[in-house]
């Protein structure tokens, strides 16, 4: 049974995704202030943090930065805040998704279950053999999760390294932003495209070395994106 924590302020929406969730088969644990949301997010091991952003302690930018730093679990960001820059920030540190409110219940479910089911089925990969990708100086090691840039390691989110890699395995395919999000992150963009946006750029700084003139991952203005052989 996956094993989800909630940190949220407001003890009526709390109980209310903790309800939905639990007769959705998940196991719930709920913190009402963000010190000690982040304290037991670093402490116990849960398959997923559904984090409000406004909390009284550590704000929701913190937690979600120092939750990054240590373990790759999916990170699911609420605010009631519908500011671009918000999510902009909220992606950057490391989210996997963001949600506003008012939201309805049906739909923190199925993000929930979405990003649990594509999460198990990395993890649980058991390859004998390490499947690597290589390019132009870019080796993505699929088993191990991890990427070299002309030899030097770089740190990749959960969803950084899963759009890298498939780009890398579809080369000089364009995707649109649409297509990307629902293949990254199984569901529909409900015209929200700031996620892909945030993530390219992310990888950009990554991997080029220029990222004003992109050498991997070009842009088609007005369709969407491709990797270049």
């Amino acid at each position: 049974m996956s094993k989800i924590l909630i940190i949220e302020d407001e003890e009526a929406i709390a109980d209310l995704e903790k309800d939905y969730l639990e007769l959705s088969g998940f196991e719930v644990a709920v913190e009402n202030n963000g010190t000690d949301g982040l304290a037991r997010a670093l402490a116990e091991d849960f398959d997923m943090f559904i984090l409000d952003l406004m909390l009284p302690g550590t704000n929701g930018f913190e937690i979600c930065k120092q939750i990054r730093e240590q373990k790759n679990t999916p990170i699911l960001m609420v605010s009631a805040k519908k500011d671009d820059i918000d999510k902009i920030r909220g992606l950057g540190l490391g989210a996997d998704d963001y949600i506003t409110k008012p939201f309805s219940p049906s739909e923190l479910v199925a993000r929930v279950k979405a990003h649990l089911a594509r999460y198990e089925r990395l993890i649980g990969s058991s390859e004998a053999k390490n499947n690597v990708i290589e390019i132009r100086g870019i080796r993505i090691d699929k088993t191990a999760r991890r990427v070299w840039v002309n030899e030097e390691e770089k740190q990749f989110t959960t969803k950084e390294f899963d759009l890298l890699t498939f780009l890398a395995e579809h080369p000089n395919h364009v995707y649109t932003k649409d297509e990307l999000f629902r293949e990254i992150w199984d569901m529909e963009s409900i015209g929200d495209i700031a996620t892909v946006t945030v993530h390219i750029k992310k990888i950009r700084e990554k991997i080029e070395m220029n990222t004003n003139k992109p050498q991997y991952i070009e842009t088609i203005w007005g369709v969407g994106y491709r990797f270049k052989l």
